[in-house]
């Protein structure tokens, strides 16, 4: 048409040079598309009167001057308007219309140009493609001047394509060129290359062998690039541009079954592109790799064609096989494997779940073709992408199968298959592992097991590695170990991995590497751990180690040097049971290990085997073989060496010891020989160099603190140990030159930054001395009179010299172990290791006086108190002034050691001397008010971990001060409390301030006082407490560091309770009652640390941890078990603790009664239905000591409390405690009977309460006087409620009346008055009774609650424990297991089973309870709902737009958007694609949401839908009102770049790495909106045709919506967006 337009203008004006120049426009101008399109109409006219032979129109000359003419449109027109489109940053829809129309007109100009065209344009436009990639990464922004943006310049290559085609070299460089900016344009960019330029050179190559080549070059391209990089960005960029081509590559022949020129099939890189895919982290990336999955399979059955036929590769690195003959069994192989993958897709447990025998027939498959004597055709690679994807879920419960179902795969057992899995158990299983959630106890597991995970991973590691062929055991083991280094590991994944590694059969798998691998993990990976956990680990390493180790590959030294990383005090502690396995492996491979090559061994002789014994004595000599001393200060030597070798010295003892059963003093001095000459000369050789004086002192404290045993209850040892005692002898005979040397250095000879360490060595060996002596009166007595008065002496000599003017260093740090050594001799005295009538006691009132001197004028403080250590400066003379500046820099931790040293005196002084008389005249409150303000001003100043000897000496001041400045002691208390919270986040330092903390604020002094005479501090104590309380919420062992001092306080162990101290209970009982009460609902993964240290724990022994680790129990039960253990010590005979257990109850009662009449609704183990329940167990622990009298005030409590609304488990308790209140107090029957005429319409079944208790009227009726007649009133009750129309209450009347009719029938056949009348009917009602209940759902009912626990087998008398109260009750009424408190955590409680006012015995006597399940029948109350309201507003129907449709049959007759026209329809720009979609209720619905909301058209694969009646019924004839197009499938892609070149914006739903959200994404007005199918979404060869990809926010675990839903609200989101300014425009014209 255009020629003939072009045709009749030329003829009417043939000036063409006129027409060019008026639809042309200024080289500088920005012209409308609209001339951008007649121009190119006017040109593309052109063309065919150009190629005629006639010269009718043009002639030569004048054809030449039209050519010319359009070369220069291309030049100066097309190609400058196109850089100006690419200078526009975030052009927009105007600038995509103008590109398309320029970049039609160069289409169109170009081939009419002389042949060179074509290859200048796309030489002058290739640089802007390559630039980009150069420029990539340094910024967005426009070009610079003259260049073409990458998109601009993708769309200009793609309209030259056509005119390319004849020149390969351009049209491969052209591909290159796109090949590039796929690996370094953004990923916005990447798709519109591929879409625009690489499938049009495609397209353009026709067949043939430059398209072979063409794809070819793509192929390897993107494989080698993939080979190269393995990340997720490449593989992602990879599966696109193949999902693109993949229509070319894998495309059927058509004819007979021929090789493939090009084929992806048989590059084994292609295959791990795919592989990568299906487990990338995007679900567009996956949908891709199974696409071109699913192309590769349905091409290879379709030409039935053996594959591979000519592999480039080995045979194992083959991943896809095909074979005619096998077609049926691939096939079903791989559309079961697509099914797996697809469904994963979901996310959701439910949904999987029941395709996970689908992975086993997979597997079953797998193992038949590698056990088949044929070639195998599923490689075990593609099952571990399966398990890759299911660990990589978002899921945790979706992860957990996968974990499990791998743990649990029998095919390991096959040494082919471990071997194939072998990289990915190292790799994505251990990072999977890593997930703490996963350890989570299953269902039926009860606290304290091991968490079936965790058994699973130890029966896993052992078949595995067992199946492993040997020689990769070792590598792989090694790999997994280093895994652990990798990353950060949590406490409890490592745990049990550990474990798991400890369980492995012995074997000679971990050389030296594997020995500095582990040293790894615990210098890095654990060192952060709860202590508990992290000392269990350590032990389970150690295990491993031992296990596996190959010592011919280690030395001696290796082993030692390794065994340093495991600490004494929370695993390798001697008389564990881990410190006797090491000896008996070091015994048994003793000879075994790889001899040291030493330096000295120079003849080349073969190096001798090693002995333990050998080893000890070389490295002795080796430690002590130290260089002359160079006259500088020297740092203290590194104490791992002195570690080592201790550590060596004690396992060598005591594995002889073990061996021979021979005294070992003899042992023991050849092997310490070389420490006892040092020591023996060490204050009488003054050559002796220093390092070899500390090394020995080293040496011996080491020898001390890891030589001794934890504890003897501990361990279960209770003999000597000899070894220790050897010790001793040797040391005693070497302790006045010991002292001597010591005592020298402290009192003078210090004076260097290096000796403040120095000084801290010599004060420990010191002390470690005194506790030696203490068993030797002639030693002790020599260094209580000489030694220690004289160090006194001396250092307070230092400490009174004025301070100089300019500190120097060597007076500083001899002031520094001047206050050291006093706090040093203060603390031993504390711990009453001198003697109180010594000479050093003497020496120390001294020490007092100093503290004391000097008071200020305004008595705020004492001058000698909180004394600063300012930090000297280092004189120019200083030889190494630069090592000792770098020191120095540490000076801060010095200053404030040298400040906690004057509190560690203090703390002890004030206890042991109080105020010195010297200051009595002045005013001795005054004295400790100053004393006190300097405490509270130390606080503030010292670092949070040294704050315990501030807290200690508040401890004993404040009840001296309290009654003479109380607002003082709130104060310092106060702060006190600030700090300790402070430090809440700081498990370091918080625990032993918390505890110095409570014992200084609830000191049995304090608490009396302030009871009587300090009501400001009681508040402030009060407030405390309930802060304390709100803390422990969060904060697990709190609330128990609290009870355990009050308890202790209020009623000691040993039985000296104190009637004042007892007293002050009952200012803090909200104390009891919250602790009676106590457990907070955790989070799990808090509950998960309880429950694993809960299962350490009960390991006991066979972990070291449980006997090194100093026992802190911070179990959240404690403060329930404190205080319970409290109360059953109480004696009802005293009068105090009388009033305690009836001011309790009354508290509980109130919290019982608060709880229900609140308005919260509370569900089974919420925190307030577990309340409740406590409330009850614990009024049933006090109920044998309450008076009589008191339970009569408190029975219609009880009462009152059976009439709400309860928990099964709270009604259990409440029903008991009724029944034992009758049965000891049987006068209170008339009561009981009084209830059951109450009115209680809202809760009418909790009468089954009530008619429990007459379940077990057979243990109430021996104590109740006229038995008849009660058994008459109870028979004339029990009938009443058997009418009742509630089936519960009638279920449970029954019942009663079964057991009470029991009791009765007998004394009916006596003739009893009444009773004998009633049986017939009795009789009756209860074989009516059993004849109604004999089917369906109601003989369950009446089954079970026959066999229900409370019913059957619990007796209310006999099994009143505290076993069944606190464990057995709350396990069978379905209580959380965290609920459960077994009796051995009360035995735990010292004194609690022993205790002679308890009259509640611990344990059940009777077994039968404890045997039995949780029963189905758990009777709860339903009360009566709320009637329901009528409804307050009713659907209203929404009129369509503003008019209403008075006469819709005439419209009929009209095209959709006439009849919308003529109704004043605003019709949008909205385009709705749904051809993918084949559901017709999806279509019919999603044809009324876009009628409704005013979408331009529906698109649908075929019209016949319309006339379909599940279409119909939800489409309510909206199709009537909406133009509908029909697009098949196949011609989506043509129909998508049609529209974007109409300038449409392709919108896809899908979440991808950069899709936006739909409520932050902005749609512009021509929008596309293509929706995917109901079950496969959008198909992979679609997606990168997206402009943009709109991802919905969600909140919950479903991970996606209905596609018509996900329609509705896209469309709804546009039409809200495009909504105002559409309003607006019918609003300015009304008229219309």
């Amino acid at each position: 048409m255009n020629s003939v337009l072009v045709k009749a203008v030329l003829s009417s004006s043939p000036d063409f040079h006129l027409l060019f120049e008026s639809l042309t426009w200024p080289r500088d101008s920005w012209p409308a598309t609209e001339r951008v399109e007649a121009l190119t109409a006017f040109i593309e006219g052109l063309a065919p009167i150009l190629a005629e032979s006639d010269t009718a129109h043009f002639s030569a000359a004048k054809r030449r001057l039209v050519m010319a003419q359009i070369d220069s449109v291309v030049w100066t027109r097309c190609l400058p308007l196109l850089s100006r489109i690419s200078a526009e940053v975030g052009g927009g829809t105007r600038c995509r219309e103008s590109a398309a129309a320029a970049c039609s007109l160069l289409r169109v100009c170009v081939p009419l140009c002389d042949r060179a065209a074509p290859g200048r344009v796309a030489l002058s436009v290739l640089p802007s493609l390559q630039q980009e990639e150069e420029e990539e990464g340094e910024g967005e922004g426009a070009p610079s001047p003259g260049r073409l943006s990458a998109e601009v310049a993708s769309e200009v290559m793609a309209a030259l394509a056509p005119s390319l085609a004849a020149d390969e070299h351009l049209t491969l460089t052209t591909l290159s060129s796109a090949l590039s900016c796929i690996k370094t344009l953004p990923d916005a960019m990447v798709s519109k290359i591929i879409v625009r330029l690489l499938l049009t050179l495609l397209n353009c190559c026709g067949g043939g062998a430059r398209l072979t080549r063409v794809l070819e070059m793509v192929l390897e391209d993107m494989c080698r690039w993939h080979r190269a990089d393995r990340t997720h960005v490449v593989a992602g960029r990879t599966l696109l541009c193949l999902t693109a081509v993949s229509e070319h590559l894998l495309k059927p022949h058509g004819g007979p079954p021929s090789p493939r020129e090009v084929d992806p099939r048989l590059s084994g890189q292609f295959w791990r592109v795919v592989q990568d895919g299906l487990t990338h982290r995007d679900s567009v990336s996956r949908k891709r790799a199974l696409y071109l999955l699913k192309m590769c399979v349905a091409l290879s059955q379709e030409e039935g064609l053996h594959g591979p036929l000519s592999p480039s590769e080995e045979a194992e690195d083959i991943l896809f096989k095909w074979d005619p003959s096998r077609s049926q069994l691939l096939r079903e192989f791989w559309e079961d494997y697509a099914l797996v993958m697809e469904t994963l897709e979901e996310n959701q447990v439910h949904v999987v779940r029941p395709v996970l025998n689908r992975i086993d027939t997979l597997i079953q498959t797998t193992v038949n073709e590698g056990h088949a004597a044929g070639p195998v055709f599923f490689h075990p690679s593609w099952l571990l992408c399966v398990y890759q994807r299911m660990f990589h879920s978002e899921n945790k419960s979706l992860m957990r199968e996968g974990v499990c179902h791998l743990l649990e795969l029998q095919v390991l057992q096959q040494p082919a298959f471990a071997l194939a899995f072998s990289q990915f158990i190292v790799g994505p299983f251990m990072d999977v592992l890593s997930e703490t959630s996963l350890f989570h106890k299953s269902v039926g597991q009860a606290v304290g097991d091991c968490p079936e995970l965790g058994a699973k991973l130890q029966v896993f590691m052992t078949t595995f590695f067992t199946s492993l062929p040997s020689v990769h055991r070792g590598r792989t083991l090694l790999q997994m170990i280093r895994q652990l280094c990798c990353k950060h590991w949590c406490a409890v994944p490592l745990l049990f991995l550990s474990q798991a590694l400890s369980k492995l059969p012995a074997g000679p798998l971990l050389g030296i590497e594997g020995l500095a691998a582990l040293r790894e993990v615990l210098c890095s990976t654990v060192i952060t751990h709860q202590v508990l956990l992290r000392g269990a680990t350590q032990c389970f390493l150690l295990n491993s180690a031992l296990c596996l180790m190959d010592v011919s590959a280690v030395t001696l030294d290796d082993v030692f040097s390794f065994l340093v990383h495991f600490r004494a005090d929370e695993s390798l502690s001697r008389g564990t049971q881990l410190w006797n396995q090491l000896g008996s492996w070091l015994l048994d491979n003793e000879g075994s290990f790889k001899p040291r090559s030493m330096d000295e061994d120079s003849t080349g002789a073969a190096p001798q085997k090693e002995t333990i014994r050998g080893y000890v004595q070389s490295e002795m000599r080796s430690y002590f073989r130290v260089p002359p001393s160079t006259g500088h200060t020297e740092r203290l030597p590194d104490s791992r060496e002195a570690d080592k070798l201790t550590r060596a010295v004690l396992l060598c003892v005591d594995m002889e010891r073990n061996q021979t059963g021979d005294e070992i003093d003899t042992t023991l001095e050849s092997l310490l020989s070389p420490l006892l000459d040092t020591l023996s000369r060490v204050s009488t050789n003054i050559y002796l160099p220093l390092r070899k004086s500390d090394k020995s002192l080293q040496l011996l404290l080491r020898l001390f603190q890891l030589g001794g045993a934890p504890s003897c209850e501990r361990v279960g040892e209770g003999r000597v140990d000899g070894v220790m005692v050897a010790i001793e002898r040797l040391i005693y005979k070497l302790a006045d030159p010991i002292h001597d040397f010591i005592l020298r250095r402290l009192i003078g000879e210090l004076q260097e930054p290096f000796d403040v360490e120095r000084a801290e060595l010599y004060l420990c060996v010191l002390r470690q001395m005194v506790v030696l002596y203490k068993s030797t009166p002639q030693h002790h007595s020599k260094i209580q009179q000489t030694y220690f008065p004289k160090l006194i002496k001396c250092s307070l000599k230092v400490l009174q010299e004025p301070n100089q003017q300019i500190p120097s260093v060597a007076d500083q740090v001899t002031r520094a172990v001047a206050m050291a050594s006093l706090a040093t001799v203060c603390g031993l005295a504390e711990q009453e290791l001198i003697g109180m009538k010594s000479e050093t006691l003497l020496a120390l009132k001294s020490l007092n006086d100093y503290f004391y001197s000097q008071v200020s004028s305004s008595c705020q403080s004492l001058g000698n108190l909180n004394k600063r250590l300012p930090k000297p400066q280092i004189g120019d003379d200083l030889g190494n002034a630069g090592v000792q500046g770098g020191l120095l820099q540490d000076w801060g931790r010095v200053a404030a050691n040298f400040m906690r040293d004057q509190w560690i005196c203090l703390s002890f002084l004030i206890k042991a001397f109080g105020v010195p008389e010297s200051v009595e005249i002045f005013n001795r409150w005054d004295t400790l008010k100053a004393a006190v303000n300097c405490g509270v001003e130390a606080l503030a100043l010292l670092p949070s971990g040294l704050v315990l000897p501030v807290l200690t000496f508040m401890e004993t001041v404040l009840p001296q001060l309290l009654l003479h400045e109380e607002a003082l002691c709130v104060e310092a208390v106060t702060l006190t409390w600030e700090l300790v919270q402070g430090l809440s986040t700081n498990a370091l330092d918080f625990w032993p301030a918390l505890k110095g903390f409570v014992s200084m604020a609830f000191h049995r002094k304090l608490l009396q006082l302030s009871d009587t005479f300090a009501p400001t501090l009681l508040a402030a104590l009060k407030q405390i407490a309930t802060e304390l309380m709100e803390l422990s919420v969060s904060k697990s062992g709190v609330l128990g560091v609290l009870l355990r001092h009050c308890c202790q306080t209020w009623l000691p162990r040993d039985g000296s309770s104190d009637a004042a101290v007892f007293s002050t209970v009952f200012s803090h009982i909200n104390i009891l009652t919250e602790a009676c009460v106590f457990g907070p609902v955790f989070r799990r993964d808090q509950r998960l640390i309880q429950d694993v240290q809960t299962y350490v724990e009960r390991l006991g022994e066979e972990c070291a941890a449980n006997v090194a680790v100093t026992s802190d129990n911070r179990d959240d039960q404690l403060p329930r078990t404190c205080v319970l253990a409290l109360l059953s010590r109480l004696d009802s005979s005293n009068l105090q603790h009388e009033r305690l257990m009836e001011e309790l109850v009354m508290g509980l009662l109130k919290k019982d009664n608060d709880i229900s009449k609140s308005k919260v609704r509370y569900y089974s183990n919420s925190l307030q239905h577990r309340v409740k329940n406590r409330v009850w167990q614990s009024l049933l622990l006090l109920l044998p000591k309450l008076r009589e009298e008191f339970v009569a005030t408190v029975l219609n409590c009880v009462f009152e409390a059976g009439f709400c609304s309860n928990h099964a488990s709270v009604k259990y308790l409440m029903e008991w405690m009724m029944i034992l209140i009758l049965v000891h107090s049987p006068h209170h029957i008339d009561s009981f009977w009084a209830c059951f005429t109450r009115d209680h319409d809202k809760t009418k079944t909790s009468i089954c309460t009530f008619l429990s208790v007459l379940v077990h009227f057979n243990v109430i009726i021996p104590n109740l006087k006229d038995k008849a007649v009660h058994l008459r009133k109870a028979l004339d009750i029990i009938l009443q409620w058997c009418f009742n129309h509630n089936f519960s209450v009638r279920l449970y009347a029954l019942l009663a009346l079964k057991r009470v009719w029991s009791l009765a029938e007998f004394q009916a056949e006596e003739g009893a008055d009444g009773l004998r009348g009633m049986s017939t009917v009795i009789q009756a009602c209860l074989n009516q009774a059993e004849a109604m209940q004999s089917t369906g759902n109601a003989n369950k009912n009446w089954t079970r609650i026959q066999e229900h626990f409370f019913f059957g087998a619990f007796d209310p008398i006999r099994d009143y424990s505290i076993e069944t109260v606190f464990y057995t009750f709350p396990s069978l009424s379905e209580m959380a297991d965290d609920e459960w408190i077994p009796p051995w955590k009360f035995e735990k409680l010292l004194g609690f089973s022993q205790s002679p006012s308890q009259t509640l015995p611990l344990r059940n006597p009777a077994p039968d309870l404890g045997q039995l399940q949780p029963g189905d029948w758990i009777q709860q109350d339903k009360g009566e709902q709320n009637k329901e309201e009528r409804w307050a507003e009713v659907q209203k129907k929404i009129t369509p737009w503003r008019l209403g449709i008075q006469e819709q049959e005439p419209e009929l007759q009209l095209v959709p958007p006439q009849r919308a026209a003529r109704l004043g329809k605003l019709h949008g720009a909205l385009l709705v694609v749904a051809s993918l979609i084949d559901k017709p209720t999806n279509l019919g619905g999603l044809c009324r949401t876009c009628e409704i909301f005013g979408a331009s058209t529906l698109v649908l694969d075929s019209l016949r839908h319309v006339s379909d009646k599940h279409f119909q019924s939800l489409s309510v004839s909206s199709e009537l009102w909406l133009p509908l197009l029909e697009v098949k499938p196949m011609e989506l892609t043509d129909f998508l770049q049609v529209k974007k070149n109409e300038g449409y914006c392709i919108v896809g739903v899908e979440q991808t790495a950069n899709s936006q959200s739909l409520q932050d994404y902005r749609f512009p007005e021509k929008t596309l909106l293509l929706l995917g199918n109901e079950r496969e979404g959008i198909p992979a060869n679609l997606l990168q045709m997206f402009d943009v990809c709109v991802e919905i926010p969600q909140q919950g675990v479903t991970r996606s919506l209905n596609v018509h839903v996900s329609a509705a609200l896209l469309i709804w989101e546009y039409t809200r967006q495009h909504l105002t300014s559409g309003s607006a425009d019918v609003d300015s014209n009304p008229g219309n």
